[in-house]
């Protein structure tokens, strides 16, 4: 059986057992318009999906908020850390919001980035935070609340409902780019592979579980994409799109404003 067919029969069983297979999409490090923007937002609208574009605060440029004037409501703005920049010693895996540098710096880093979020996109933006390579001290987390955040997102399936009172965490699960050694495209086996194997853990998990209602993320990162990762989406959101037991979720629904998130 091919991972395509594969993915059919499993959004067949969730048909069957009279569920809807929700999915989101987050794409990373926008900064600026571009024609790899455009064809991502040419993308979304040609299926009427919504997307969240995480966005690096110290480096956005004023092309990007006049480029998204024109989007619907359904395409919104994320906060992608504040910019970008590795502050893990040599040898330590990549990380802006790791425990390298005293808590009140990096929260007062975070807390410049959410001001220039909502002044730059006022209701677009929602103020959830992506941190950069999906990274973030433990520690940090319980102060993101106080500081106004009311979302987290990262990436791989989760073991708790929710970190700390006050912030909904919804990860993405499955993204089409290999970093290393190369940047290229993972292949349809990998890429379809992991969204059936979330998706089917996610339909056979316990009501109570932390990821039995969490909508399966697609992650993107559009300034990075080859011709086979745009030809890969292409044929993924078709798929998905037209199958009666999925519905994509837009990001407003998916961190919903104001909220009551309880652990």
């Amino acid at each position: 059986m091919s991972v395509w067919a594969s993915l059919d029969e499993e959004l067949s069983r969730w048909a069957d057992a009279g569920r809807s297979a929700t999915l989101w999409w987050r794409d990373d490090d926008a900064v600026a318009a571009s024609p790899a923007l455009d064809r991502l937002l040419a993308m979304r609208a040609s299926y009427g999906i919504g997307l969240a574009l995480a966005v690096i605060p110290a480096t956005l440029q004023a092309s990007l908020t006049a480029r998204l004037q024109a989007e619907p409501a359904d395409v919104a703005v994320l906060q992608h850390g504040y910019a970008h920049q590795n502050h893990a010693p040599a040898g330590e895996k990549s990380v802006e919001l790791g425990p390298h540098r005293p808590a009140q710096v990096v929260i007062g880093e975070l807390g410049t980035g959410l001001l220039a979020m909502m002044q730059g996109f006022g209701e677009r933006f929602l103020p959830v935070l992506v941190p950069p390579w999906n990274r973030i001290a433990p520690a940090l987390v319980p102060a993101l609340p106080e500081i106004g955040y009311r979302g987290l997102s990262t990436y791989t399936a989760r073991t708790r409902v929710n970190p700390v009172r006050g912030l909904l965490q919804v990860n993405t699960h499955a993204g089409p780019i290999r970093w290393r050694p190369t940047q290229g495209f993972l292949g349809d086996d990998f890429i379809v592979g992991l969204l059936v194997d979330t998706l089917r853990a996610r339909r056979t998990a316990a009501a109570s579980s932390p990821i039995a209602d969490e909508p399966t993320g697609m992650l993107t990162h559009h300034l990075v994409h080859d011709d086979d990762i745009w030809t890969f989406l292409d044929r993924l959101w078709s798929r998905l799109c037209a199958h009666p037991a999925v519905r994509i979720v837009p990001p407003a629904e998916v961190f919903p404003q104001p909220q009551d998130v309880r652990s």
